[in-house]
């Protein structure tokens, strides 16, 4: 009867070191209530949803506490694990360049082809990610992890995986869920520069109705858009290649059903698999760390200076307008690539002072341009830190 007693002892008791509750630490509780914060801030508030459910509940998954000894191949840092093999398309960077298609097939840069110039619009607000390199230079961080850092300025988690992936792996955990972040924070973090930097008399400013633009020029938008940004950065073919790539689909009128696959089921399915495994990635014994901490600080940082660089630059470049030409700086925050909350917010924020004063479609403009900025900053990054 005692042998019968202590074999199941025993036997509880290997039981109980295979647990969750036997391995958990406060940090595995403190990443867990954080995506429980995320998951929150997706139902309650509706701050993207489609990503921060995926990010909040992979939180939960990458942090179950397990015995790392035991050789459960469970983790999404034990090799060929299920979660490893799905994390795969994250560090090799296949998920991005899927999701750039699906980007590309959904979006409309009729805006900005009426109206050119709203390009530098979304070029000035690049200014973020270089500004938040330099700053994470002077920090202390190598310049291959401060060039990864800097690009959570544009506001573009995909193109942030993707250069993270090549410049500073060890980082990309911290790096993705910060853009993811702010990227959900655009309506909480842009409308209080934007009101602070501009003038009442500039946030009632009515810019002409852009022109209508044909099937011609949106066929070769895609086309010209290639050649003249991947003959400049090469490095960023993978990206902005798809990118174009998805908008003729979209554009050309003669291939709808891939165009539908590429902005439907294959971005939502590339979608899930990469919030998930961003998510998981934020292991408690990895991503709880000081340079953790400062990511998500300088991103913050790059990105209030990126939504700023957009609406200065507007109001700058309206020194050289004609009085019936010039641009609502309110549409300067679009610049950063979060397609299409910016472009909401420039909306939502100049109705808020001209309740007829409709801005939706001039701010897609610098908004479809800072995504093509954004991969054109982060191949700039890769072609001088590679």
């Amino acid at each position: 009867m005692m042998d019968f007693i202590n074999f199941l002892g025993s036997n509880l008791g290997d039981f109980w070191a295979y647990t969750g509750f036997a391995n958990a630490t406060w940090q595995h509780f403190a990443m867990i209530a954080i995506g429980i914060f995320f998951i929150y801030l997706a139902v309650a508030k509706e701050f993207e949803p489609m990503l921060l459910i995926p990010i909040g509940f992979g939180m939960l998954i990458g942090n179950i506490p397990f015995n790392m000894e035991a050789g459960l191949q469970v983790g999404i840092y034990e090799q060929n694990s299920v979660l490893n093999i799905f994390y795969q398309g994250v560090q090799q960077g296949w998920y991005p360049p899927l999701i750039f298609l699906g980007i590309g097939a959904m979006t409309d840069f009729s805006a900005l082809i009426s109206n050119p110039k709203l390009m530098l619009v979304g070029a000035a607000a690049q200014f973020g990610i270089f500004g938040a390199y330099m700053i994470a230079l002077l920090l202390g961080f190598d310049p291959m992890q401060a060039g990864a850092i800097g690009i959570i300025g544009g506001a573009d988690g995909p193109t942030a995986i993707f250069l993270s992936s090549k410049l500073a792996p060890n980082l990309m955990g911290a790096i993705a869920v910060s853009a993811y972040s702010y990227m959900a924070l655009v309506p909480v973090i842009q409308p209080p520069i934007m009101r602070l930097l501009t003038t009442s008399k500039e946030r009632v400013i009515r810019m002409k109705p852009p022109r209508a633009v044909s099937h011609t020029e949106k066929v070769m938008f895609p086309i010209i858009g290639l050649l003249l940004t991947c003959f400049i950065v090469p490095s960023g073919l993978p990206l902005l290649g798809m990118l174009f790539f998805g908008n003729l689909l979209k554009e050309s009128g003669v291939t709808r059903r891939l165009a539908e696959t590429a902005r439907g089921p294959l971005i939502d399915v590339i979608t899930i698999l990469l919030g998930v495994t961003v998510g998981a990635s934020t292991q408690a014994s990895e991503f709880l760390t000081i340079d953790s901490i400062l990511i998500f600080g300088l991103g913050a940082l790059s990105f209030v200076i990126a939504t700023a660089s957009g609406v200065l630059f507007v109001k700058f470049f309206n020194l050289f307008l004609k009085e019936d030409n010039k641009i609502n700086p309110l549409i300067g925050n679009s610049g950063v690539s979060a397609v299409p909350d910016a472009a909401r917010i420039s909306q939502h924020v100049g109705l808020e002072y001209d309740p007829s004063n409709y801005l939706l479609m001039h701010a897609m403009g610098p908004n479809v341009a800072g995504v093509i900025g954004s991969a054109v900053a982060a191949g700039v990054l890769l072609g001088f830190l590679l």
